[in-house]
């Protein structure tokens, strides 16, 4: 994996410039029998599983995938710096389902300290279990984000703190398609000029995100806790008024070693305002009641676990089985529709 990556590349006693190239050629042959949204044929992310019948057509639907093909370069100056660069081809975001490169990682150290894209401090990559499908648990923390970060060694310990790209995940929920005449406190130009609440509120972000991490390593595996505290903005494009809620999340896991190389993968996570940080489906702030007159905003709240085992049956085969689960308390100005509890469970 990229840590491990990391950690071999700083190691190293080499002078100068090192640097080496991997990566993996894949393709996917899936059929699916209850169709899923077509951007996301090739993986199985719940929150895009239809809860009515025949929204992406009818069931039954065979298709090949690359995207999770993968191409890198790491390496390292001297014994304080390391890097890794890597990118997939896995659309998301406005290349939601395209087979088009994306950025994974863009990673440098320097000594204990460390800046670019990669998984966030609030994560632990070390319990994502050892399936075949792209996505992985809907429950878990898993989160490549833009951040600085300080490493504190404590032996085979470690201490971190970082400040993350706070990317403020915000919903206008039932509110989304109302006229901008009908806000309270409307545009001038709202008569004149075609637009919704949606066209009108967007998040607002003046400070980073802050994280604390802790882990612990023995012989029996590992332990983790981490903590992030967010300032969750939000603003009128027209006005210009801002407001803001008040967003924390806690992170605890493990990875606890059984027979051979066999490892039990245990994740719990809670707090409020920290869907952005999830894996699949998370709303940070939403409106908090459904009359437009009276709505604020709110934050979110959000459980997820997550608890998988993966079992050697040699150094070639393996076999993983698992269960995850999100669980959203969606407001009373979100819609019906919007993603409020996923489940997943795995056996390859």
């Amino acid at each position: 994996d990229e840590k491990a990556i990391l950690a071999a590349a700083g190691k190293k006693k080499a002078e100068g410039f090192s640097a080496d190239w991997y990566g993996h050629i894949q393709l996917d042959a899936i059929y699916d029998f209850k169709r899923v949204d077509p951007n996301w044929d090739d993986t199985l992310r719940v929150s895009t599983i239809p809860t009515e019948s025949g929204t992406y057509g009818e069931d039954g639907d065979f298709v090949f995938g690359v995207r999770q093909s993968r191409l890198g370069v790491k390496g390292n100056y001297g014994e304080d710096i390391t890097f890794i660069l890597e990118a997939e081809l896995f659309g998301v975001g406005g290349d939601e389902g395209q087979t088009t490169p994306r950025l994974r990682h863009a990673w440098g150290t320097y000594k204990n300290f460390g800046m670019g894209q990669y998984w966030s401090n609030f994560m632990d990559i070390d319990i994502f279990p050892n399936t075949i499908d792209y996505w992985g648990p809907t429950g878990m923390v898993f989160y490549r984000n833009q951040q600085a970060r300080y490493t504190f060694p404590m032996g085979e310990d470690e201490f971190s703190i970082s400040i993350e790209d706070p990317g403020t995940a915000l919903t206008v929920g039932r509110f989304r398609d109302t006229d901008s005449c009908d806000l309270p406190n409307p545009p001038l130009e709202c008569e004149s000029v075609e637009s919704t609440a949606g066209d009108l509120l967007q998040s607002y972000n003046d400070l980073p995100d802050f994280s604390v991490r802790y882990r612990n390593n023995g012989d029996f595996g590992h332990f983790q806790v981490a903590g992030m505290l967010r300032k969750l903005g939000y603003e009128r494009v027209d006005t210009g008024q801002k407001d803001d809620e008040m967003g924390w999340g806690i992170n605890t896991s493990a990875g606890i070693n059984t027979w051979g190389r066999d490892l039990l993968k245990l994740q719990v996570v809670y707090g409020e305002g920290i869907g952005n940080y999830m894996n699949d489906g998370g709303i940070d702030i939403a409106p908090d009641s459904s009359d437009i007159n009276n709505a604020g905003a709110d934050t979110v709240e959000l459980l997820g676990i997550s608890a998988y085992y993966d079992h050697y049956w040699s150094d070639k085969w393996s076999t993983s089985i698992g269960w995850s689960m999100t669980d959203l308390d969606t407001t009373d100005g979100q819609r019906d529709s919007e993603f409020a509890k996923g489940q997943i469970a795995q056996i390859n």
